[in-house]
């Protein structure tokens, strides 16, 4: 799935040019600190420094996973927010912070602000396609990708497409299509998404040897992709290869995401720091529940499944996570909770939304008999 994909071309007011090589407009030490004074100053007087300070906080909290950065982005947005009228190159960060808060419903109407006023604006439609594709809505997804056809690379719209298309029984012809696209053509972000698409497509399709060639091809070319090497973590763990899951994030275990996979390869080698990634893992969640925050609702559930097996309490989880998204890996993660819980009676819901929505995954097929 795209996650955060920034297009080139959006409409932003000019940029700022600094004075001098020793102006310095922000100091951002990772994960740390706020931006200096004078800077701050300068993004509430000044758009055009604004937006790119959001967009670079917005792409810090995505590589690091820290959520801080996320607060830092919306408070330099927040006087452009209350403008009269509201940039709507603005509205599209703010749905895009709130789309990583799992604010869905709150993303769609900022970017349906933004489009009431630049209706052909790429960006927003295509953030909108991801947001109602997490939410299951594929039929309104498309609508959104047929709009980025007007102002949006052709190959950006062929992706968002077929990556529905996947979704919604044509997953075969959609992968053929996207891997006849011609990568070298394409723009840098548009080629590490189908890179994560292909790989995607792959597994789905049970071509797990493809899913790794495109996976390990697309970190290559885009080793911070947080949503790709997660995926590729994925497969490493299915197959039973903990010691490479552990050297392909061994880099990464400051994000949540990332550190359950740590805990779970952890558990199968039983390693001795286990006991610690899991009592870090167990406090994150518990920081979030108190919060009410289902950032990582997925990933708590598999955490409960995988590391503490506790089926009854995972399976709670992964209810309250599909009410929030249902991509395929909720579906994956429930109905695992609900055949380890004894619960098929649960994955009612699930197995409706497949039939509808013609979802194929071979990774469900171990599930699928004992949920019905």
């Amino acid at each position: 799935m795209v996650s955060g994909l920034t297009l080139s071309g959006v409409a932003v007011a000019a940029p700022y040019t600094p004075r001098s090589d020793a102006e310095i407009l922000a100091e951002v030490p990772p994960g740390t600190a706020h931006v200096a004074a004078p800077a701050l100053n300068l993004t509430r007087s000044r758009l055009d420094v604004a937006l790119p300070l959001a967009q670079f906080y917005i792409t810090r909290s995505r590589a690091t996973g820290d959520l801080r950065f996320l607060g830092y982005a919306e408070a330099t947005l927040a006087p452009w927010l209350n403008h009269s009228p509201v940039s709507p190159a603005a509205l599209i960060l703010h749905a895009t912070i709130l789309q990583s808060r799992h604010s869905f419903d709150a993303s769609l109407q900022e970017l349906d602000r933004s489009l009431a006023a630049q209706p052909d604006n790429p960006q927003a439609w295509l953030t909108k396609a991801t947001v109602l594709r997490v939410l299951g809505r594929y039929d309104d997804a498309m609508v959104a990708c047929d709009r980025l056809e007007k102002s949006a690379d052709g190959a950006v719209t062929t992706l968002c497409k077929e990556s529905l298309r996947s979704l919604t029984g044509h997953l075969e012809s959609a992968y053929a299509t996207v891997a006849s696209l011609p990568s070298q053509s394409l723009p840098d972000e548009v080629r590490a998404w189908r890179y994560s698409e292909l790989g995607e497509m792959a597994e789905r399709l049970g071509q797990d040897a493809d899913a790794e060639h495109w996976f390990s091809a697309g970190l290559q070319y885009a080793g911070d992709d947080f949503y790709t090497r997660t995926a590729y973590a994925d497969l490493l763990l299915r197959h039973g290869r903990d010691a490479e899951t552990l050297r392909l994030l061994g880099d990464y275990r400051s994000m949540e995401p990332m550190l359950l996979r740590v805990a779970i390869a952890e558990k199968h080698t039983g390693a001795t720091q286990a006991i610690r990634t899991d009592s870090f893992l167990s406090n994150a969640f518990a920081v979030e529940e108190q919060r009410g925050d289902a950032v990582h609702r997925r990933e708590q559930a598999r955490f409960l499944l995988d590391v503490q097996q506790q089926p009854a309490q995972a399976l709670d989880a992964a209810q309250e996570n599909w009410r929030v998204q249902r991509e395929p890996d909720d579906v994956l993660i429930l109905l695992r909770a609900a055949e380890a819980a004894h619960r098929p009676e649960v994955a009612a819901p699930v197995l409706e939304f497949l039939r509808r929505e013609k979802l194929e995954d071979a990774r469900l097929t171990p599930y699928l008999a004992s949920a019905r």
